[in-house]
């Protein structure tokens, strides 16, 4: 997994169960063609959503704390 050059306190719990469900939906993509068991479309489908919410909640979350008045938090 390469360097991050930027994360958050937010961000930072969240990277490597990222990171596993990213490798899950290989998988599942992986095994639906090699299968054509449907099963694993609809699970790599529903881990895409399940990683986009968190990503959408994760940027949602780091801008309220970037734009709190007592907010130290810098961007590089």
């Amino acid at each position: 997994m390469a360097d991050r050059t930027f994360n958050t306190p937010i961000r930072e719990p969240w990277n490597a169960k990222i990171h596993n469900c990213l490798k899950s939906i290989d998988l599942h993509t992986d095994l639906y063609l090699k299968t054509g068991d449907v099963f694993h479309l609809k699970q790599a489908r529903l881990l895409r959503s399940y990683v986009e919410d968190l990503k959408s909640w994760i940027h949602d979350n780091e801008k309220k704390i970037n734009n709190h008045p007592n907010s130290s938090q810098t961007h590089h």
